[in-house]
């Protein structure tokens, strides 16, 4: 006799605008999706990118239209408040129309909407779970958390911003890759020999600052063997080669240094990574941390509620990290920041190791188990 089928379970996931609130929304709807018995709708914005990589996995895209909050006070305010009112009637409609057994946002103002429609139509009664990445809240987690069924953090000091006991620390969801991927097949991945290997990132768009201190240094890296692995970001690759050029004529040749403007598989450039230079979002940190590597961080010094820094912060506190402010960033002073690590294998230890003790590889599978069971 067979078993009675379970009933078909409906989850709305949403967040956007920003890698860092769309792969760990994107992550928890993988993770629901094994259950064959689960329907996952996906609600965002479709001038973003979490558009093409929502429907590139094969997600039924439920659009909204919505914008961040402008700062200041004026015409654009109330043209932003009048856009949330129907985007929060629109996301509305889709719960009553589709019926979700719970919903997950991972904050930001894509989330908003959706997240609102929720906590204010009590009729609709959909319980609502969030995830926010960083130390320190955004403005849409701090505002809606009192009304969740539970909150999902990465920070265990976010957890002083939030105002609901059913708060968790669970960390960022990781892709599986970070499991099962080991250094060695990482770096057969990009042709390079098993030895000390650094990634320079700045994220998808790049981060200038970031780019011209590393370009003066990629020589004495490589005089050094040291294998470098460097994202300019797609808007900086041309300005970036132009002066790499004229530093360092034959780059194109040392095959112990690979520059392009975006790796897709990140996942492979942090695990064939040592030491890994980056800005700070939430996001980045949680894989370096899963890779694990020893990460050299440079936070974004104009990030919404300086929360790159905070972040930054969190790890420097945990010996986890080391820490550039942008504005003293130089040549100089980042290469010494590496060799420091280099020279020191076991500071390089240290730090690596404690930045792996931060991690939590079922944070995925943690934050899914609790979402199910707000239904």
């Amino acid at each position: 006799m067979s078993e009675p089928q379970q009933d078909k379970k409906v989850y709305f996931i949403t967040g956007g605008g920003t890698g860092g609130h769309i792969y760990p929304a994107v992550a928890v709807a993988d993770e629901l999706s094994k259950d064959t018995n689960n329907k996952v709708f996906y609600i965002g914005n479709p001038e973003n990118m979490e558009y093409g990589i929502v429907t590139e996995k094969g997600y039924e895209f439920l659009p909204i239209k919505i914008k961040g909050m402008p700062r200041s006070i004026g015409f654009g305010l109330i043209g932003w408040a009048f856009q949330l009112l129907f985007a929060t009637i629109k996301a509305a409609k889709y719960i009553k129309k589709y019926k979700p057994n719970a919903v997950f946002g991972t904050g930001g103002y894509v989330s908003a909407p959706t997240l609102i429609a929720c906590a204010l139509f009590k009729n609709l009664k959909t319980p609502y779970m969030m995830h926010d990445c960083d130390a320190k809240p955004g403005l849409v987690t701090r505002k809606l958390a009192p009304f969740a069924k539970a909150v999902s953090l990465a920070f265990d000091c976010a957890k002083d911003s939030i105002n609901n006991k059913n708060a968790f620390i669970f960390g960022n969801p990781i892709r599986e890759e970070f499991k099962i991927l080991t250094k060695q097949e990482a770096r057969k991945v990009f042709s390079l020999e098993d030895k000390m290997t650094i990634c320079v990132m700045g994220g998808s768009q790049g981060a200038q600052s970031i780019n011209n201190a590393t370009v003066d240094i990629l020589k004495k890296l490589s005089d050094k063997d040291i294998q470098v692995i460097f994202q300019t970001g797609k808007k900086n690759f041309d300005k970036t080669i132009n002066v790499l050029l004229k530093a360092y004529p034959h780059y194109a040749e040392d095959k112990r240094l690979i520059v392009r403007p975006y790796f897709k598989n990140m996942a492979a450039v942090l695990k064939a990574s040592d030491i890994v230079i980056s800005r700070s979002g939430s996001l980045s940190l949680s894989e370096i941390c899963a890779a694990p590597a020893a990460a050299i961080l440079i936070p974004y010094p104009y990030a919404a509620s300086d929360h790159q820094r905070k972040n930054a912060k969190y790890l420097t506190q945990k010996n986890a990290a080391l820490y550039i402010d942008d504005d003293d960033l130089n040549s100089d002073i980042l290469y010494n920041k590496i060799l420091s690590l280099v020279t020191d294998p076991n500071r390089l230890k240290t730090i690596t190791d404690n930045a792996q003790s931060l991690a939590n590889y079922n944070a995925t599978s943690d934050i899914a188990s609790k979402l199910k069971s707000i239904c």
